[in-house]
């Protein structure tokens, strides 16, 4: 049998972030994500983003959690655009 072993990575992004009161801890986001950010270790508790910096922003795992709220999603600000309005 293999063994892979996962180490945390600390990054000053945090893209995802769970809500440990309404999370049910089903790990259904950490099997939708693409690129496999979080990894759930224990069942009834939320994944553990162990990869922050290589989230791609899809938000399949917020689509994916069954309980609304559960899962806050938040782009880099360099990616948040604010939009104004034109005046004529």
């Amino acid at each position: 049998m293999m063994e892979f072993k996962a180490e945390f990575i600390q990054s000053s992004n945090h893209p995802i972030r769970f809500d440990e009161t309404k999370c049910i801890g089903c790990h259904r986001c950490a099997e939708a994500c693409q690129v496999d950010v979080m990894i759930g270790f224990e069942k009834g508790k939320p994944p553990v983003v162990m990869y922050p910096g290589e989230c791609w922003y899809c938000g399949a795992c917020v689509m994916e959690c069954p309980v609304e709220g559960a899962i806050r999603f938040r782009h880099p600000l360099m990616n948040q655009t604010k939009f104004v309005e034109v005046k004529q």
